[in-house]
């Protein structure tokens, strides 16, 4: 039978988190069931979908100024491409967006985006096959060793600086069986290990009836992954999501990696409070003093905010020297953000933007300190590595993978001299040497590994 030829070529854009990466590879396996194909560069591409980013004011204008260099090299003589914007600014400004970007052919909200391939197919003014998809099983192109995988969707802690709830809604958790159903068709596709995300993960199943916890949803994805020799990460935990249960499961299922992201935002209990958020320096002390006490060689990552509404030096100075004396392997710090519809962009007391940016900055000094520090006190081990990829490196082809203390796209590689070992493999290396947040390894040939 003769292949079918494409209905048209689409390009694929996505800005931001994780979670839109997800976002557009479901819209993609949509448009390439329905008929469509991808497009490798704007040149090839009949439409282009830009997945964006509003989390920010900054991530707003970046997908702006992304969806405006599109247009522009249209106008400059690249084929016609009209544009689709979907995601979070949809979702945050869509009525406001037809007048200001007539550049655009459609917006589409964040919840509408199973409904794409209609969308494409109005805008080329081509037929499309608009049966409704079984959603059940899953809907996703992943070629690479590691996947996300949301668990949830929206958030409802309101915290005073986000503007989430307002852009994805309120809470709600996603299905177990379509989680491990997911995960399952990922790992027989060639990946080996799954993130788990959410905006708030730890209360995956508070929405559900009867008692579903993460816990219990991660030894149900352990299960899947299991006879792939597969990983299970999750990240975004809030301090209140770290129960029993979830520190004994992290403990003692040998596929959840101890690797635990809890993003703090701040220490000071006044400025939690403020935050809309809960907790104190010391409560936050116990927590961690309590994982690494629990959790032998548990990595732990946070996340700290500069220069919220009403920040005094003296509570600045409590945040730096709280993450100095924890240590943590990886933090990520921001500059706080006076963000339209949150209770924070209406508070008096805004930081000058000065002080804010000189607090981020010594913040983030001290926090590549910490990070290069902890990323060398791994050479001298034996690690197990994924490997993502290859690339070209000074000393000719080299291999890049992740091992199980850095969480793919933000912590870092293991860079690894070229071998007889593919894509979606894990292997044991011998770390060797360290170069900012980047590891070098060696292979341990068969016959060596412990």
């Amino acid at each position: 039978m003769a292949e079918q030829t494409p209905i048209a070529s689409v390009l694929f854009v996505t800005l931001g988190c994780a979670k839109n990466e997800v976002d557009t590879d479901r819209m993609r396996a949509l448009l390439l069931k329905a008929g469509f194909s991808e497009a490798a560069d704007p040149e090839e591409a009949d439409v282009a979908i830009v997945n964006t980013c509003s989390f920010l004011a900054s991530a707003t204008e970046e997908s702006v100024e992304a969806t405006l260099e599109l247009a522009e090299g249209r106008a400059e003589g690249v084929r016609e491409c009209p544009i689709v914007m979907c995601g979070c600014v949809p979702s945050r400004y869509g009525d406001e967006l037809p007048e200001q970007l007539p550049e655009v052919a459609a917006f589409v909200r964040s919840e509408d985006e199973d409904g794409i391939v209609g969308v494409v197919a109005d805008v080329l003014g081509v037929q499309a096959d608009l049966a409704p998809v079984d959603f059940s099983g899953t809907l996703r192109t992943i070629d690479g060793a590691s996947s996300f995988v949301k668990i949830s969707e929206g958030c409802d802690r309101f915290c005073a600086f986000c503007a989430i709830p307002y852009i994805r809604g309120r809470y709600h958790s996603r299905p177990a069986d379509q989680i491990c159903a997911e995960v399952a068709d990922l790992m027989e596709g060639g990946v080996r290990e799954v993130v788990l995300i959410g905006q708030d993960t730890g209360i995956w199943g508070s929405d559900f009836e009867g008692d579903q916890t993460l816990a219990k949803l991660l030894r149900q994805v352990a299960e899947v992954v299991r006879p792939y020799d597969g990983w299970v990460r999750v990240l975004y935990l809030q301090p209140e999501g770290m129960t029993d249960e979830l520190i004994a499961t992290i403990r003692d299922v040998d596929e959840v990696l101890p690797y635990i992201d809890i993003p703090i935002q701040h220490c000071s209990e006044r400025v939690l409070a403020s935050m809309g958020r809960s907790g104190s320096t010391e409560q936050l002390r116990e927590l961690f003093a309590r994982l690494r006490r629990e959790i032998p060689g548990m990595v732990l990552r946070t996340t700290g905010m500069c220069g919220f509404p009403g920040e005094t030096d003296e509570e600045a100075d409590e945040l730096y020297d709280f993450i100095q004396e924890e240590e943590f392997d990886y933090t990520s710090v921001f500059a706080y953000s006076q963000e339209d519809g949150t209770k924070a962009a209406r508070m008096e007391d805004q930081v000058d933007e000065d002080v804010k940016l000189e607090r981020t900055q010594r913040l983030m000094d001290l926090v590549e300190q910490l990070g290069f520090s902890a990323t060398a006190k791994h050479v001298g081990e034996r690690a197990r590595v994924i490997i993502d990829g290859a690339e070209e490196g000074e000393d000719g082809p080299e291999l890049i993978g992740h091992a199980w203390f850095q969480a793919p796209d933000c912590d870092g590689a293991v860079h690894i001299a070229a071998g007889e070992v593919s894509v979606g493999d894990i292997v044991t290396v011998d770390l060797v040497d360290s170069f900012c947040y980047e590891l070098v390894g060696e292979i341990v040939e068969e016959g060596e590994a412990e």
